[in-house]
């Protein structure tokens, strides 16, 4: 059954496609941090661990649990040019997957802060 409607819900349409785009795009803009995430990604998983760490509030919106998850991550394609997750975006900047993240862990916490994201 998931496989069917994994294979239908890649058939999106235009309009769809609009709506998914202006969505992820509303929801980089509207957050200091935004994870677009899958709920079963080990990659995902270890970002979240790493946000929440430094004390990062971010908005998460795992793809695999909402019902235009896979057109909000082709939108995000569009958007950041990655097509995998997590797809990070700090600031509105975006900052790419899990190995860009842990990369730049020394500068986490001033990221945060400049975004007004650390929880204090």
């Amino acid at each position: 059954m998931n496989l069917v409607r994994r294979f239908f819900a890649s058939a999106t349409s235009p309009q769809a496609m609009s709506d998914a785009k202006n969505k992820a795009q509303s929801i980089i803009d509207e957050n200091a941090v935004a994870v677009f995430s899958k709920s079963y990604c080990p990659y995902c998983s270890a970002s979240k661990k790493l946000l929440d760490s430094a004390g990062a509030k971010y908005k998460l919106i795992e793809l695999d649990q909402v019902g235009d998850g896979s057109a909000i991550q082709a939108a995000l394609k569009e958007i950041s040019g990655q097509s995998t997750v997590p797809n990070i975006f700090i600031n509105q900047k975006h900052i790419g997957g899990n190995s860009d993240l842990q990369a730049k862990s020394g500068q986490l916490k001033s990221l945060l802060a400049e975004a007004g994201a650390a929880e204090l």
